[in-house]
């Protein structure tokens, strides 16, 4: 059985790419087959692999918009057990090509159908925003996992969200549910991420990761480089603290590669 996470938050910036691409290959390592659908048309998990997002000839806006077949658009990324769907610009006008389809909140979910039998995990990284691609991405998902930066204003706009995906229960997915609240871009040198964290964990309590994502210089890199954090310095923090979140992320699912996960600390 193959679990469908979207990383979500309407504000810009937050980690959702990064957590996705890294996310991703930690749950690699650890044997598990994972598929990125990279659903931004910023396409910044395409590039972040490594691919060059002009020479994509085939994305995820055209199985969205042309119903193209989503096994032939896949592409292999560095890492053995990881694949993605990419995306590239033209997703920008795929909400507005949307708008007269039957179902229309729902293609992305018909789309990841056809292939996620093929994989333990698929993560959609859904663009800053809470429009209709966003919307077809929380229809898609078993559960939505949220990053929220450790800086001024990191729970601003979170209520919005939460309505959100308070509206897709009730309309159109009545079993998505919450991954998650992660933690990012932590420094504890200053109060106020301990501040941001003392207030995510009182106010969602252990909704939130035990995992927190610190500021990392080599996290920064690694997307210039076209590779995750495991790939460019499996030794830095960036590296151990996606490898911590993929093996809690198993365990809060019970998930059977946990004998891995183990082999892995050993």
């Amino acid at each position: 059985m193959s679990k469908v996470i979207a990383l979500a938050n309407q504000k810009g910036g937050v980690g959702k790419t990064t957590t996705a691409i890294n996310l991703a290959a930690s749950l690699g390592v650890l044997e598990n087959k994972v598929l990125i659908v990279d659903a931004d048309p910023q396409a910044n998990a395409t590039s972040g692999f490594g691919f060059d997002v002009r020479n994509v000839k085939a994305s995820i806006y055209d199985c969205i918009v042309d119903d193209y077949d989503p096994e032939k658009t896949i592409l292999n990324t560095e890492m053995d057990n990881v694949d993605l769907i990419p995306s590239n610009i033209d997703l920008v006008g795929a909400e507005i090509e949307m708008l007269n389809m039957p179902n229309r909140e729902k293609v992305l979910k018909s789309v990841i159908e056809k292939v996620k039998d093929n994989y333990d995990w698929v993560l959609i990284d859904c663009s800053p925003s809470l429009g209709l691609i966003t919307v077809n991405a929380l229809s898609a998902a078993d559960s939505v996992m949220i990053p929220v930066q450790c800086e001024y204003f990191a729970l601003e706009g979170l209520g919005k969200l939460l309505n959100t995906i308070k509206i897709i229960q009730s309309n159109l997915n009545k079993e998505l549910e919450i991954e998650g609240f992660l933690l990012t871009m932590y420094d504890g040198r200053t109060r106020l991420s301990n501040q941001v964290v003392e207030e995510v964990r009182t106010h969602f309590e252990s909704m939130a990761f035990d995992t927190i994502i610190q500021r990392n210089v080599k996290l920064g890199e690694a997307p210039s480089y076209g590779k995750p954090i495991v790939l460019y310095d499996a030794s830095s923090i960036g590296a151990t603290s996606y490898l911590n979140l993929a093996k809690e992320l198993l365990q809060r699912n019970n998930a059977t590669n946990m004998d891995n996960a183990d082999k892995q600390v050993d």
